[in-house]
């Protein structure tokens, strides 16, 4: 079952390829508690199936790297992506998609946060294995308050765009 409006994000780990040595973090993956990341702040993650696949990278992260000022305008705190891909292809993938300080790309390695959320995707006949849907949330102290889940194949309503307006 997936995750709804109103409830808590389930608890878990996620890991993050760090660039530069500093804040407590050591350069490579750094893996972090999701109940600490968002405690307190105003989250806009969005989640798809996977680094460097065509809608991924040429629509759904570009989005948020144009849009991240304005989001951060209107009071988000951090952007997240996160996909079912290591911390090490998520880390080249953020310097290929120039994400720097906009949006940070959270690897769930091995699916089980994204299985957590009752959004997992099983793209095994496609050679992919079990993935992420495509979606978008925003997430306040850790509870979901807003839930844009596509339909198969779909990118209409994971935007970057369509969560800025709900912003108001």
């Amino acid at each position: 079952m997936a995750i709804e409006i109103g409830q808590k994000l389930p608890q878990g780990s996620l890991q993050e390829f760090i660039e530069v040595e500093g804040n407590g973090c050591s350069v490579g993956p750094n893996t972090f508690k999701v109940e600490d990341l968002t405690r307190g702040k105003t989250i806009a993650v969005f989640g798809l199936p996977g680094a460097f696949t065509p809608t991924c990278s040429a629509k759904h992260v570009p989005g948020y790297v144009e849009l991240s000022d304005s989001l951060f305008a209107k009071g988000v705190d951090e952007i997240w992506c996160i996909s079912v891909n290591d911390p090490f292809v998520m880390g080249a993938w953020a310097r290929d998609q120039g994400t720097r300080g906009k949006v940070r790309m959270l690897a769930d390695g091995s699916g089980v946060f994204t299985k957590e959320l009752g959004l997992e995707l099983d793209l095994v006949k496609n050679g992919m294995g079990m993935r992420s849907k495509r979606y978008s949330m925003l997430v306040v102290d850790g509870t979901v308050r807003q839930l844009n889940l596509e339909a198969p194949g779909k990118f209409e309503v994971s935007d970057a765009a369509t969560l800025l307006k709900q912003l108001g």
